[in-house]
């Protein structure tokens, strides 16, 4: 039987995170261990010919790999019955705070949204319903997903939430249908989800982690990165030095470059977790960020059940500004996620919230505290705002703007 789970060494651990790594996993039933065991056969199949494959190849099939992989299968994802919680789903608060600082760039030419990787449907059937309180709605909210269930969960949860705003939605396989783009691009927890390329530094070289198979289990190995892997190493890493592990997104350029190409004017609104690169390379975190999550649990095995996890890296946000920067697009700002929050308008929402529910107090502020908290997500969450051909500031990003730190 293919890919047995092993418990391999926590060689990737954030030393830097607060959260809280399980040293145990359930094993997942059985039915789920046999569709894992049939993306395991693709992986096998693509190692094969040369005995290995890089670990972001195996990422890849392992989040994308269609019908099978972890994003694009049946298996649920978001919310308490699944692997991981979004702020979308913690809080209609964050969605509405996002809708605030949409409002005040839509006009009569930047006039519609679209969203990526759309989850559960939450976070715009929120969007759009505090658009229409300001009268505010756009032309088109489109939705780019790669996933046939997410998208008919997408579906559900509007036309339980928003019926009468679902004619506003449309879903898109690709970019290529919008040309000369007006309008608001929004990523909510997106790059992360990218697959990467891991790398240890040793002896001055740069080496490439490769997945292979051994015993009908797949093993992490090292190999000697090429020169264009190498030079993109020592480009972030300002020292060389050995025994350290990390990772960086291949993807970020061409992603940030499909973005600028079919935009006109407008705003793009990218929020996730990770670091400026200073903080990203700091030479304490010497086992890089990639984590896993199932059930709730976070740990540091990125070859257990492969479909069955989500499997994940922070996001080096000087990254996206050098690219942003190289496509002709001008970074507007950058901040934690509890100031963007702040600046959006989080405290008079609050309020008008809880007059409607004053029953709901505590439920509110525990959200809010989630929401903002240097040790929840306030901190550890940051929103980078990319513009074209818009001039007036971003309320988001008013005050504790940190774009001179990238």
């Amino acid at each position: 039987m293919l890919c047995l789970p092993q418990q391999t060494k926590a060689t990737l651990t954030d030393k830097l995170s607060a959260m809280k790594v399980a040293t145990t996993l359930s094993p997942p039933p059985n039915n789920a261990i046999i569709h894992s065991q049939k993306l395991c056969q693709h992986i096998a199949e693509a190692i094969a010919p040369s005995g290995s494959i890089p670990f972001r190849q195996f990422m890849e099939m392992a989040l994308y790999e269609p019908a099978l992989g972890y994003y694009v299968a049946g298996q649920r994802k978001l919310g308490s019955a699944g692997d991981f919680i979004t702020a979308p789903e913690i809080s209609p608060l964050f969605s509405q705070c996002l809708a605030e600082q949409c409002a005040e760039v839509l006009d009569s030419t930047v006039k519609d949204i679209l969203e990526f990787g759309a989850g559960s449907g939450i976070m715009a059937s929120h969007i759009l319903l505090h658009l229409e309180s300001l009268n505010q709605l756009p032309k088109h909210y489109y939705i780019i997903d790669l996933s046939p269930d997410l998208i008919a969960l997408q579906k559900q949860t509007l036309a339980s939430l928003a019926p009468h705003l679902v004619n506003k939605v449309t879903w898109l396989n690709d970019l290529s249908t919008l040309k000369n783009f007006n309008g608001i691009i929004l990523g909510n927890e997106v790059l992360d989800a990218m697959p990467i390329e891991l790398f240890t530094l040793d002896k001055n070289n740069v080496m490439q982690t490769h997945v292979t198979m051994n015993d009908h289990q797949f093993k992490l190995i090292q190999k000697t990165a090429n020169k264009t892997m190498s030079q993109q190493v020592r480009h972030r890493i300002e020292r060389i030095k050995d025994d350290y592990t990390s990772e960086f997104n291949p993807n970020i350029d061409s992603w940030i470059e499909q973005l600028a190409n079919i935009l006109h004017r407008g705003l793009i609104l990218l929020i996730d977790y990770g670091y400026t690169r200073r903080e990203y390379y700091h030479p304490d975190r010497t086992e890089g960020t990639l984590i896993c999550h199932y059930r709730h649990q976070v740990h540091h095995d990125p070859l257990w059940y492969p479909s069955l996890q989500d499997i994940t890296a922070n996001v080096d946000f000087t990254h996206i500004a050098e690219a942003a920067d190289n496509s002709g697009l001008t970074v507007a700002g950058f901040t934690n996620q509890a100031s963007f929050l702040i600046n959006s308008g989080l405290e008079k929402l609050f309020s008008a919230t809880l007059e409607r529910a004053p029953d709901q107090s505590y439920q509110l502020a525990q959200q809010v505290r989630t929401l903002s908290l240097p040790s929840e997500m306030g901190d550890r969450f940051h929103v980078m705002a990319l513009t074209k051909k818009i001039q007036s500031p971003l309320s988001g990003f008013s005050s504790f703007d940190m774009k001179h730190k990238l």
